[in-house]
Parts: C-alpha cells; structure tokens; sequence
C-alpha cells in the first residue's frame, strides 16, 4: 500500500517545502493539499512542486459547483504545475453532483493530460468514479468502510468495462494533545456538513472514529497498521497542535512507507 501526505493548504510555505521534501526523500508517493474555499490550492502546490523532482502532487479537491473545468485548466497552467506528477482531484456537492462530475472530469479529459481523481462518499459516486476517474479520493472513513468503498468502485469499473482505478483515502492523523484537540474540532465542524452526516450514518460511526490519534510518534505506525489493504494509497492529512514545521515533519518521519 502507497503511502502520501496532505496539509491544509493556507499553512506557510516553509511548512509544504519541509513536509513535501522529507515526504519525497522517505519514500512517499504523493504530497496534497486540500482547496478550502477561499484558498487556492493549485497555488499552494507550486510550493511543494517548486522543492521536489519525484513525488506525486495532489490537490484535493476542487469543487466543480464554484470552479468549472476551464477554469481548473487555466489554474493549473497558470501556476505551471508538472502534469506528468498532477493528481488533481475534483468533487462536487449536492444537488446535481454525479452530473456536474461527469460532465467535469469528461471536460477536463478533453483540456489537460492530467490524472484525474474523484472525490466519493456514498454508492453512486463511488460507482461513477470507479466508471470514469483515474482515481478515486475517499475521506473521514474507517478501515472497514473503505474495504466496502472499495468494493462501489470496483462494481462502477467492472460495468463501465475498464480496469478498476486506485482507491485513495484521506486519513486525518494527530500526535500528542494538542493536536488531538484540535482534531476533535475539526471533527465537529464535519459532523454539521449533510453529506457528511449522512455519510457518518451509513458508515456507522463517527467522525473521530474514522481518524487517528496518538500520544507519542513511536505509537503512529502500530495505529496505522488496520489499514493495511484497505485501499491501494493512504494519504495522512496532518494535523499539529501549532503551526511549527518540525511538527509537521515528526509526524511525516513517524508515518513513513
């Protein structure tokens, strides 16, 4: 199982260089950043591409009910981000998401040769992505839950006759008390969003469930172990109890591949 790191993307710029460039010297397939909003994520990742030569670079992901394709494609030209290590993962809200996300990826196909990688949550998208995306992207699921994603995306392949796309999750990983706290927080916020709601429903747990923290870095990779197999590429998404970069790099040095 690969293994990748994601950061939120409005941290300082030394934070995504120090963590891009240990990740790329550990072994790790791919470096992300989210795009919250108000915060340009393609930019932030001309700072994680601008440091490195190998890794895989990942934004995840870009709502397509605010940014539409050309757009997206312009962004990334823009910000002169390397396609042959862009996984630029797309998403979309309710209502109407399967639509916008297939009309999406199918015009970002015909704009940029980059990989393409589908934000899923419930069934049907996980179906959709595993019919036309070059990756799917789950988030805030456990161990288990992934393991039935999976299977969505396989049965979304196996109709649309074509090999079943690597499965990705987010996994939002804390050290010590601090960030354990401010993990909890952010599991709360998630806990109000609908689809996520639903989402903790259906997955019969909750959002702190789906996440990991621990009191010490020596004890990240034994948290991490039931996760084995469940999914082809597990992302860390960091989370620090301060925006100090050695912080950010304990914990990539305790998850590494």
């Amino acid at each position: 199982m690969r293994r990748g790191v994601a950061l939120f993307a409005g941290v300082a710029p030394a934070i995504i260089e120090a963590a891009a460039r240990e990740a790329e010297a550990l072994g790790y397939h791919s470096c992300w950043v989210n795009y919250p909003g108000s915060i340009d994520g393609l930019a932030a990742l001309t700072v994680a591409s601008r440091h490195t030569q190998r890794i895989r670079l990942g934004v995840g992901v870009i709502p397509l009910q605010t940014r539409g394709a050309a757009s997206i494609a312009d962004g990334v030209r823009a910000n002169g981000l390397p396609l042959d290590r862009l996984l630029l993962g797309v998403g979309s809200a309710n209502p109407g998401a399967l639509a916008r996300v297939r009309d999406g990826v199918a015009a970002l196909r015909s704009a940029l040769p980059a990989r393409l990688i589908v934000a899923a949550l419930g069934p049907q998208m996980c179906r959709l992505a595993g019919a036309l995306s070059d990756g799917v992207l789950l988030n805030w699921l456990t161990p288990a839950h992934a393991r039935r994603s999976a299977e969505w995306v396989r049965a979304g392949a196996a109709e649309a006759g074509r090999q079943t796309p690597p499965v990705l999750a987010y996994v939002r990983a804390a050290i010590g008390d601090a960030a354990r706290t401010r993990l909890t927080d952010e599991a709360a916020r998630y806990a109000t969003i609908p689809a996520y709601q639903a989402h903790f429903a259906r997955m019969r747990a909750s959002p702190t469930e789906a996440a990991i923290a621990v009191a010490a870095a020596d004890r990240l990779p034994a948290a991490l172990a039931d996760w084995d197999g469940a999914v082809d590429e597990l992302i860390l998404r960091i989370i620090t109890g301060s925006e100090a970069v050695d912080e950010y790099v304990t914990l990539v040095r305790a998850a590494k591949p």
